[in-house]
């Protein structure tokens, strides 16, 4: 009987699976989105989120451990630098999963795994974008300013009339 033995496996060896692991993690944190089948992805935000929130006290004992699980130094210090200070005012929930459809080849769900906070197309705040000028309101506001120097020309024109009259 399998009660409570709810760790999905992923047909691979404990050591496999842990190096497997350890690999899309870095990818992640490298690329700030990467693209994988669904179980995977779930049983890789089990792994990596655990990771962020222990990347947000930056010790010395913090890297050790998060470094013994992505055997990384480059994306250890990715993560401390870049992506705990974006986080910090997050209280947990720092990836998110998006289903893309099924695989050709063997029909296996797949999705794409982010970071949150990364995803520009997502956020909550989007970046305003200036008024569109339609040719309408540029013209009513380019008009008056037309019709005044049309009549200071006219203006200008009859008293250069005059002025040879007068002599």
């Amino acid at each position: 009987m399998r009660h409570n033995k709810k760790f999905n496996h992923l047909g691979r060896t404990a050591s496999h699976r842990a190096a497997m692991l350890s690999n899309m993690a870095c990818s992640l944190i490298m690329h700030k989105r990467i693209t994988t089948t669904l179980a995977k992805a779930k049983e890789l935000k089990k792994f990596v989120e655990p990771l962020i929130t222990k990347s947000k006290d930056d010790t010395t004992n913090s890297r050790r451990v998060v470094f013994s699980n992505l055997q990384d130094k480059f994306a250890v210090t990715e993560l401390f630098k870049e992506i705990s200070v974006k986080v910090a005012d997050r209280p947990g929930g720092y990836t998110r999963i998006i289903k893309t459809g099924r695989r050709l080849g063997d029909n296996a769900e797949m999705c794409f795994i982010e970071l949150v906070d990364y995803d520009e197309n997502m956020a909550k705040v989007a970046p305003a974008k200036k008024a569109a000028r339609t040719r309408r309101s540029k013209k009513a506001a380019d008009a008056p300013k037309v019709e005044v120097a049309v009549e200071e020309t006219a203006k200008a024109e009859v008293a250069a009339e005059e002025a040879p009259k007068a002599e």
